[in-house]
This record gives C-alpha cells, structure tokens and sequence, in this order.
C-alpha cells in the first residue's frame, strides 16, 4: 500500500467525485481511477460505490478513511519534520478566506508568509457561502485552514485562534430621519429596510443575534456578498446597514450612529479541523497571523 494510493483514496472520498479528486490531486481522472483500483485489487475488496449518482464509501471503504487520513498526516508530519531541520517549509497550504476580509491586510500577510516560506505553495480560496461554507470546507478536508467569523457557540469539530474583533455601526443615508443623530436604540430600528450579506456569513449572524436578543424583527432587503460595497447600497437609498467600522473611514453622505443597547462585535478569527494536528505550514501561518493582528 502506497502512500499516493491512499491520497487518492481520501481525495475521491471526500470528493465524492472522481473528477474533482483528479483536479485536486492536478492529475487526470484516469490516473486517479486506476489508482484506486489498484489499491482495491491489492485490499481485496470494493472501497468505491461507482453505481450511484454520487461515489459512495462502501464498508470497507468507509473504515479505512479515518485510517488512511491518520497515515497522511503522520506522513506530512514527518516531511514537515525533515523540511525543518533543512532549514525551510515545503508542502502546500490550502488556505480559506472570507470574500471582504478588509479587518486584516490579507495581500501584505500572505507576501510577509511567502518571504518567510518561499517553499510552500499557499492555495487560496473564497467561499461564496461566508464562514459556514468555510467551516464545511474544513471538515471535509478540503482546506487546511480558514479565516473565518463565527460569533456565538463555536462550532463541533473546529478549533478557532482569535484574531481581532470590529464593531458594526448603523449607517443610513445622509437624508435619513436618523441621520442627525449619533446614537440608537436597537428597538428603534423595526421596520428599517437593511442591507446585509446573506446567512451564513458572520456580520449576518451578529446582527441577527442581537436583533432575536432584543426581540425586535428585521426585514432584509438586498444581500450582499462584498460588505465593502455597503456602503454604496446605503448612499443609493436602498435601505439602511451595520457594517464594521474599518469600511467607513471618509464615507460621504452617509450618517454612521453607534447601536446602544446591542451586542454586535464582529470577530475575526482562524479556524482549523480539531481532529487533525496543523502541519508546519499550517502552525507558521497562525503565528504570522498572530503578529499581523498585534
């Protein structure tokens, strides 16, 4: 058994798709296919379900993914071990980030990493779904680690290192009856048309939190997935918004007013699979995190 046997394996079943497996291996489809027949031919027994619409994990299948993964990670644990002693990071980084991730340098950290770490191919990807679509990435293996926010109860299955926080104000348009004001109360927001990003992503959740909190009902009236272009929505009179304070420096004619009696901080954070021990790529990404946000 090949640990290259075992990488396609896992691929294809947390795919649940051959082609995907293949595009994330960067090898074609047939390669990955007689790759696991191979290893089926020398285990003895089907691992694959290919009569389904989806490729399914049969019994067997399904008690040798855990062990396969724990194989990989010693594997990668050990290369990362000798990469060290030589004196640099090899591997590849598959790191998740959230479509407007403005509250941290995203550009100039993964630079600042890159020059430490010139070895490691750092993969990137947005995940159109906000932070839970991120979370699922990361339980699925698809990514090694995730720039995430996830207010309230952290979720099964993730450990998340903390970063920075901002806090969402109101923002209405200058014409607005509030807009001479600079405080609210959250009770006097019922009824306002919001601009907001869909559900699923954390400054969503914030604001729907502390809105259930105060037993006040909200009507969300455009969605957005770039929270820096909220700002426009709300200048164009198309509904009023809580957005973080890092995206309203030098906004015109908008009225930005601090929400009293609500708890609506927005956290930053990077979240990684509990089950799975961060490789070195993954530990010196959090510590070069760490000290962008000091």
């Amino acid at each position: 058994m090949e640990l290259r046997q075992l990488e396609c394996f896992v691929a294809v079943a947390e795919e649940a798709n051959f082609t995907r497996a293949a595009a994330r291996l960067h090898i074609v489809q047939s390669a990955v296919s007689a790759t696991i027949k191979g290893l089926e031919r020398e285990l003895g027994t089907p691992l694959l379900d290919r009569n389904s619409k989806r490729v399914l994990l049969t019994d067997a299948g399904a008690a040798l993914l855990p062990r396969a993964r724990v194989t990989l990670d010693a594997a990668r644990a050990a290369a990362d071990a000798v990469a060290e002693v030589r004196g640099g990071l090899r591997g590849t980084l598959r790191l998740g980030t959230l479509t407007s991730i403005r509250l941290l340098d995203l550009p100039a950290l993964l630079g600042e990493f890159h020059r430490r770490h010139p070895g490691v191919v750092l993969q990137t990807s947005a995940a159109p779904s906000g932070s839970q679509g991120l979370i699922d990435a990361l339980l699925e293996r698809r990514l090694d680690l995730a720039f995430v926010s996830l207010p309230g109860p952290r979720p099964a299955g993730i450990t998340l290192t903390d970063l920075t926080t901002s806090v969402l104000d109101l923002v209405v348009p200058a014409g607005h009856p509030l807009a001479g004001r600079r405080t609210v109360s959250i009770t006097e927001l019922a009824g306002l048309d919001f601009v907001d990003s869909p559900v699923g992503y954390g400054n969503r959740t914030v604001a729907d939190r502390a809105f259930a909190a105060a037993s006040v009902a909200r009507r969300v009236a455009i969605e957005i997935t770039d929270i820096g272009t909220g700002v426009d929505f709300v200048r164009n009179g198309l509904g009023v918004a809580l957005l973080p304070r890092f995206v309203l420096g030098g906004a015109e004619d908008v009225a930005t007013l601090t929400v009293l009696d609500a708890d609506l901080e927005w956290p930053l954070s990077l979240a990684s699979p509990s089950e799975r021990t961060p490789g070195a790529a993954a530990r010196a990404m959090m510590a070069t995190a760490r000290e962008f946000v000091r």
